[in-house]
């Protein structure tokens, strides 16, 4: 491959070692394209089976794609992954964010970074212009996340961009996150795995910019994304506070979207966005009796921590409704329950909970095993807030959505990618045009139209079958691996949906992303050969997690609850009356409906059967791992007997 698109190098750091090594992207490009690809490729070089997630020889990987650096296409965006802590056994997760640093690291030379080894004291990274030094931290340990961001851009110059953990990282609380600038964060764990290597933060700078293949090309597509996605999001976002917040795009994007910020009184930029954007919203308003500021802190908070709100919100949730059931007491969390939605709440919780202080030790291990520890009445209450086994929130539900169902199971995480692929801009789209006609525009119709174009046929918007949805469910992680390894924003990508005064109607182009992908590595590759390389890092995750102690089948579930308990009115964010489109587009309802058993077994099977694996056991068989290019990993498999 030439160089279009890719700064041409992977940088290896070793902290135990001190020293550092560099690999060719182009080893890895062609087949693994970037990002995710490139993640899961230099984790199964990298780390064997048996490594811990807090184990010197974890490695942390940093990862860009081929569409990192080129602006107005909403895909400057990278990967951080590593083997997480959050689920039991360990697992390799990820996370994907957004910001400048992405950009910055391309722009210093490389294309990734893996880093493994463990300082035996604190230290940060500065990498610029394929320059890497390993600098000590000691003075930065102990700040949150805002003050080391501001310590490090005052040595290095605002031109850099800063990666950072804070203090719930360096006390290993299993679901810390990293954060990098104008506030974007990586969830799955990846803050802890920097704070076991005693890694606070990674600043990178540099001037070299990726060049395309085709600029005229990409230009135009860029140009055509913005005309057919501009007015998308023409209305009042739902994260807005008039006076207080005002939109923000993120870095390089060109097209916009739901995203605000505002200034706090201590002059800081911030952010109020989706998942970050709810969090403690409920509680400060039973507290309160009115709409006030206090989530916005409890964002700021979670970020200058280092915390996950979509884990820390269903703790909170649940927490409060223990107490208020009698289960759990002030005295013996050292919580101020009964000011549950203040300010004053908010503040002790994060703290005790970032620096592991009393009670604050068990909550650092996750919300199932704070459950498992206080007991039975517990365990039962947590199901009703919790909606995968890493304790993320409950946002995307397989009563409803059964293709949810396979991409929940089938991941290490909430897929958050991939359930947008399903809902985003589609069935939330559909729903706001089934509540008022006059406010959505995404009719039955578009969404029949769109299901034949993007998931496979008309059966996957049919709720009242499961027939379809393991087709939709192969269809849109194919394209969302894909994506995630150019790597493109999900808010807008898959384009499935265009403007709501799209001339050309309102169902999008799947052919877009190979489009992009063409232009700028001059590579011509079809929509058909971008989702096969998808489909083919999804298998490598897929083996490297049998490798490291996925059970096959027996893991491919979902929590109980969703086979247990049906769905209820106002359950669902964007569909509280549970309305879906039926046979030949007839309206029925899924209130009452639980994910049958029966049923999600059945549509296993048939996933199983379009991915080329055994249907018994879940493990992939060698023709198909042959057929993909992946026969360089099947003797390992052989081996371990993990393949058919």
């Amino acid at each position: 491959m030439n160089g279009h698109g890719y700064a041409g190098k992977i940088l290896v750091v070793d902290l135990a070692k001190g020293s550092s090594r560099e690999l060719s992207t182009y080893d890895y490009a062609e087949k693994f394209i970037g990002g995710r690809g490139f993640g899961i490729k230099l984790f199964s070089e990298l780390v064997p089976p048996d490594i811990k997630a807090f184990d010197p020889e974890n490695c942390l990987i940093c990862a860009t794609g081929p569409v990192t650096g080129f602006s107005g296409l909403a895909g400057c965006r990278w990967i951080i992954c590593g083997k997480s802590p959050l689920r039991d056994p360990e697992m390799f997760s990820y996370g994907n964010l957004g910001g400048k640093w992405g950009s910055s690291l391309k722009y210093a030379g490389y294309d990734a970074l893996a880093i493994t080894g463990k300082s035996d004291t604190p230290v940060y990274l500065y990498i610029q212009d394929e320059k890497t030094e390993i600098k000590d931290a000691s003075h930065l340990w102990g700040l949150t996340t805002f003050d080391a961001q501001d310590n490090l851009t005052g040595e290095h110059g605002k031109n850099v961009s800063v990666l950072t953990i804070g203090p719930a990282a360096e006390n290993l609380v299993v679901f810390a996150t990293a954060l990098a600038d104008r506030g974007a964060s990586a969830s799955g764990g990846m803050g802890s795995i920097m704070g076991s290597k005693n890694l606070k933060a990674i600043v990178v700078a540099g001037d070299k910019r990726p060049k395309a293949a085709d600029p005229d090309t990409l230009k135009q597509i860029s140009d055509y994304v913005k005309s057919i996605r501009a007015s998308t999001f023409n209305a009042p976002s739902p994260w807005a506070i008039p006076g207080v917040t005002r939109p923000e795009n993120c870095y390089g994007c060109g097209i916009g979207c739901s995203r605000q910020s505002y200034r706090a009184d201590d002059g800081r930029q911030y952010k109020s966005f989706c998942q970050a954007g709810t969090i403690y919203g409920m509680e400060a308003m039973r507290y309160y009796g009115e709409r006030n500021n206090v989530p916005l802190m409890a964002t700021r908070l979670c970020d200058a921590y280092g915390l996950d709100t979509a884990v820390t919100q269903p703790l909170i949730s649940w927490l409060i409704e223990c107490f208020r059931k009698g289960i759990l007491a002030e005295d013996e969390t050292g919580l101020p329950f009964s000011q549950a939605g203040s300010d004053i709440f908010i503040k002790e919780f994060v703290r005790r909970l970032s620096f592991r202080e009393g009670f604050g030790d068990i909550m650092a291990k996750g919300t199932l095993h704070v459950a498992y520890t206080i007991g039975e009445e517990a365990k039962k209450l947590v199901r009703r807030y919790i909606g995968t086994r890493t304790n993320e929130s409950r946002d995307y539900d397989p009563r409803l959505i059964p293709t949810a169902a396979l991409l929940l199971a089938t991941e290490p995480r909430k897929p958050v990618s991939q359930l947008h692929g399903i809902s985003g801009n589609t069935l939330i789209s559909w729903c706001t045009w089934q509540r008022d006609n006059n406010e959505g525009f995404l009719s039955t119709d578009d969404l029949r139209t769109l299901a034949e174009r993007f998931w496979g046929g008309e059966k996957a918007v049919d709720f009242s079958t499961y027939e379809g949805k393991a087709l939709a469910a192969k269809k849109v992680q194919d394209r969302a691996y894909a994506q995630e390894s150019l790597v493109l924003c999900d808010v807008h990508w898959p384009m499935q949906v265009t403007a709501a005064d799209a001339p050309e109607g309102h169902v999008g182009d799947p052919s877009i992303e190979s489009r992009i992908y063409s232009a700028i590595t001059g590579r011509q590759t079809s929509e058909d050969e971008l989702y096969l390389a998808g489909e083919r890092i999804l298998n490598l995750q897929r083996d490297v997690h049998l490798q490291h102690g996925w059970n096959g089948r027996n893991d491919d579930s979902v929590m109980d609850y969703y086979f247990d308990e049906p769905l209820k009115k106002g359950e669902i964010f964007f569909c509280p009356d549970g309305i879906m489109p039926g046979p030949d587009g007839a309206l029925i309802s899924r209130l009452e409906h639980t994910l049958e058993r029966g049923e999600y077994s059945r549509m296993l099977d048939e996933y199983y059967r379009l991915r080329g694996w055994d249907i018994n056991t879940g493990l992939p068989t060698k023709d198909k791992l042959n057929e993909l290019g992946l026969n360089e990993i099947v003797p390992a498999l052989e081996q371990q007997g993990l393949v058919k």
